[in-house]
């Protein structure tokens, strides 16, 4: 599951078993990613409290679907296999489209977003996202700009940056700890996206 000890459900005590319990999905299991913080609860515990609110949570204007676009990309661009395999299986879900949602993910395979089945803004936002992965320290506030002129407001433009920041650090969890996704229930996430409290996975 990965590289370092990680402590089981069915072993677990104190703090660590009742963050497992909040993050569960069915039959108790807990996503690998959420396992390697094991040795340190509260990191896994930082780390739900931001996945939680960036990507789930109600006060967002951007579709969940296109966040979880957002998501695949990155992972994607970075070479986590992890957090594609994961995502994409959500997005599918909530895109409730397996046809689009496979000719999306051709498009990010190719690194072509514009033969994506997304609209211009949809798109444009991918390119931000693409720079701001691959070259942070070339952003500039011209994409931002851009962003705003493909007809995002400014706190929109911030759930797409927050987005992609997250899963560069949620790729880097995965890939410098070798999760792997075996005995995973790929595309489960926190479905209330009222409380931001309940980290329930369905």
């Amino acid at each position: 599951m990965s590289w370092i000890r990680t402590i089981p459900y069915d072993k677990a005590t104190g703090k660590l078993k009742r963050l497992y319990q909040r993050v569960t999905g069915p039959g108790n299991n807990v996503d690998n990613i959420m396992m390697a913080h094991s040795l340190r609860p509260h990191s896994m515990e930082g780390h739900m409290v931001l996945y939680k609110n960036v990507l789930h949570h109600s006060g967002n204007t951007v579709p969940k679907w296109f966040l979880e676009v957002l998501g695949v990309w990155v992972s994607s661009l970075n070479g986590c296999a992890y957090c594609v395999e994961h995502h994409f299986q959500g997005l599918q879900r909530l895109l409730d489209d397996a046809a689009r949602g496979d000719a999306i993910r051709a498009a990010i395979e190719a690194r072509a977003p514009e033969q994506a089945p997304l609209e211009l803004a949809q798109i444009a936002a991918m390119h931000y996202a693409r720079k701001l992965t691959h070259s942070p320290a070339d952003m500039a506030e011209a994409d931002v700009a851009a962003l705003r002129q493909a007809g995002f407001d400014d706190g929109q433009i911030l759930e797409i940056n927050q987005v992609t920041a997250y899963f560069s650090y949620a790729n880097r969890t995965v890939l410098g700890l070798g999760c792997s996704t075996e005995g995973d229930d790929l595309g489960l996430s926190p479905g209330n996206s009222e409380d931001p409290d309940d980290w329930g996975h369905i």
